[in-house]
């Protein structure tokens, strides 16, 4: 049995990431000992590392909780994997196309940029009307934008 710091520490998960995914059940309540202290099964080694690295992959927690469903049931046909997999691909490639598109954008914003004092700064001036940029990024951007910092 490992303790929640060495199950952390076995995967690269920070152990409060290990609470929040027992929290939202996708990984089981663990027994405990007579301290209370949780207590895993070697097999968490795996199930969490399998988590950790579709996170890192960028798979949402509720694509990562139907693979999970999905890795129990070994016999079934893997199209719902491949699916899910699929849709995270169109998503990651959705994604650098966006990137892609503010990379142009800023590039155009600097090349077009004088160096010389604030008030003739096209970078300034382009970031103060979004008419001016080729692309409409802002629609790229929504939802993707947070203002805290």
């Amino acid at each position: 049995m490992l303790s929640i710091g060495e199950l952390a520490r076995k995967t690269g998960v920070k152990v409060p990431t290990v609470r929040y995914y027992e929290k939202i059940g996708l990984l089981p309540e663990p027994a405990r000992s007579a301290g209370n202290q949780r207590l895993y099964p070697a097999t968490m080694i795996e199930r969490l590392a399998f988590i950790h690295h579709a996170r890192l992959l960028g798979f949402s927690l509720d694509a990562i909780r139907d693979l999970l469903s999905l890795s129990d049931h070994p016999e079934q046909s893997c199209g719902a994997a491949d699916a899910i997999a699929r849709a995270q691909l169109e998503s990651v490639e959705g994604r650098i196309e966006q990137l892609q598109s503010l990379r142009h954008e800023l590039q155009r914003m600097l090349i077009q940029c004088q160096s010389g004092r604030i008030a003739d700064c096209r970078v300034i001036e382009v970031l103060s009307d979004h008419s001016q940029c080729l692309n409409d990024h802002l629609k790229v951007q929504s939802g993707d934008i947070s203002d805290h910092s």
